[in-house]
């Protein structure tokens, strides 16, 4: 790189070395979420299948697995036995956040093509104060693993349209790969498809010349991409096996999510309710929650700017990428899926919304700077939005996943009205707090046993063996590790000797039941 072209990148040079030192400061602060366990056991039985030629058929009885790609999983098996040494847990959450950084370089990549340098650094930068995207990038190991292979498609399209009907063979196969690495983690990459042929479609409708032009138009734009199907079919039967072995496969998973439920309530602006019973604004309403409230600013500009500006923009180029984000969601509004957690499942729906939210944003501050009057409102305007998300960060860290904006209350008026702790993060920390309250004590005759409202690995991960037990008999329980998410830290009784707080709340508590009677160590629900 050139001197010159060294100072025109340093600003992101800068914003992505920051990021980076983020990942490596905070990757092993974080527990095991609660689909941890089973994904990589997946990944081992996904690892065995090609070790024994395709004959150990193990990983397609394992639970419902099969109806997952295994792309993470099966790279972070790999990994575990190329560095033995490293705790599989953190190695895991490493992993999960360098696909995270690529989905950043990603938006990077689509907001500089689409509105310029600035817009990409304010997309990355107002992504990172998005709390369910910085505080999901170390455990949340589908969601941002699959956020990341959406966005490099959403990335390939947008570079498509200007080229069709005859875009370079090495641009096809790449966007063959997104999407097939996409299909290799989650079915529902079955929206890059629909927006690429929704983009394809509109490329050629609109293009100059008679009917039958934009019909040979249409079909040139196709066959100029079949490369991209055998490779995406590949990566996708590599690492999705099952996905290939019948015709019916592929669809088979598409509609098992799609009315996917079981017996789990989440939490809705205060409303409990089952998954299965969400209502259609569960979605929106859980976004608008997450958002930071300058994120929230740049839609709301994005979207005033298309009245006043609406021919001068460009909606071709920009047509991939509104896609992205508005078309799944769409779709959830119009199906009402099983939904819970929040916006978890959805996590590839922030990528494109930061680069939208960026450019509304950056229109607003060319705007600004031709009005002096506003130039310096504007800028303290988009100071205090990125302190007061950076503040909550601080407070909160690591859990910041489970910050909200002030619009809905902050993090301070989440409990029992949104979702909080719902992947038990905080047990890790929990474990450690009652290590350091009850190793002292002499050892036990029998190891101590632990009830955990988390799934046992959570906390036996982080608890010797030889003085601390996971059991699911929480009646004859000594301690109880339990996160405050859905008040599980009522459902038994004992002295509280340790908790895990932030920003003046209670995440995850601790409790000594050796002192109860019998008659008080029955769950209380």
């Amino acid at each position: 790189m050139t001197s010159a072209a060294l100072r025109r990148n340093a600003p992101a040079l800068l914003l992505f070395a920051l990021v980076a030192v983020y990942v490596l400061l905070c990757f092993d602060q974080h527990g095991l979420s609660n689909d941890e366990e089973v994904q990589h056991v997946y990944g081992r039985l996904l690892l065995d299948y090609y070790r024994s030629g395709l004959i150990d058929l193990a990983a397609f009885q394992y639970k419902n697995l099969y109806l997952y790609g295994g792309l993470f999983d099966l790279l972070a098996a790999s990994a575990e036995r190329l560095l033995p040494a490293m705790n599989v847990w953190d190695l895991r959450h490493l992993l999960t956040a360098l696909f995270g950084v690529g989905g950043l370089f990603a938006v990077y990549r689509t907001a500089r093509l689409l509105a310029g340098e600035a817009a990409a650094l304010s997309a990355v930068g107002l992504l990172m104060l998005t709390g369910a995207w910085s505080g999901a990038l170390f455990t949340h190991t589908k969601d941002i693993p699959f956020a990341a292979c959406m966005a490099w498609a959403t990335l390939c399209t947008v570079r498509l349209v200007p080229l069709m009907p005859r875009p370079p063979l090495a641009l096809v196969l790449q966007l063959g790969a997104a999407i097939g690495c996409a299909f290799g983690l989650r079915v529902g990459a079955v929206f890059a498809v629909m927006a690429l042929g929704l983009t394809v479609i509109a490329v050629s409708a609109l293009s100059a010349g008679s009917l039958r032009t934009r019909a040979i138009h249409l079909l040139r734009s196709i066959a100029s991409l079949l490369p991209a199907v055998p490779v995406a079919l590949a990566l996708m039967a590599l690492f999705w096996p099952w996905s290939v072995q019948a015709p019916g496969n592929l669809f088979k998973a598409l509609t098992t999510f799609s009315h996917f439920t079981f017996d789990l309530y989440t939490v809705l602006d205060g409303e409990v309710m089952k998954i299965g019973e969400v209502p259609r604004h569960y979605l929106p309403l859980y976004l608008a929650a997450r958002l930071p409230e300058l994120a929230l600013a740049g839609l709301l500009l994005a979207a005033a700017g298309t009245l006043t500006a609406g021919r001068r923009i460009d909606w071709l180029r920009w047509l991939p990428v509104l896609l992205a984000a508005l078309l799944p969601l769409a779709l959830a509004l119009a199906t009402r899926p099983t939904l819970y957690n929040g916006i978890r499942h959805f996590t590839f729906l922030l990528p494109p919304l930061a680069v939208i939210a960026a450019a509304g944003l950056c229109a607003a501050g060319r705007w600004s700077r031709a009005r002096p009057a506003t130039t310096a409102a504007f800028a303290l305007l988009c100071a205090a939005g990125v302190a007061v998300p950076l503040y909550d960060m601080a407070r909160l860290a690591p859990y910041h996943y489970v910050n909200y904006n002030r619009l809905a209350g902050g993090f301070a008026g989440a409990p029992d009205r949104w979702e909080t702790d719902y992947w038990s993060d905080g047990v890790r920390e929990a474990a450690a707090l009652l290590r350091t309250r009850i190793d002292a004590e002499p050892a036990p005759a029998e190891p101590w046993q632990v009830a955990v409202c988390a799934e046992s690995l959570q906390a036996q991960a982080w608890l010797p063996a030889e003085r601390y037990v996971v059991t699911r008999d929480w009646v004859r329980a000594d301690f109880f590790i339990s996160t405050t998410h859905m008040r599980c830290d009522e459902v038994l009784r004992g002295d509280e000797i340790a908790r895990v707080e932030r920003a003046g709340l209670t995440l995850t508590v601790v409790k000594d039941r050796r002192a109860l009677p019998p008659e008080l160590r029955r769950p209380l629900r």
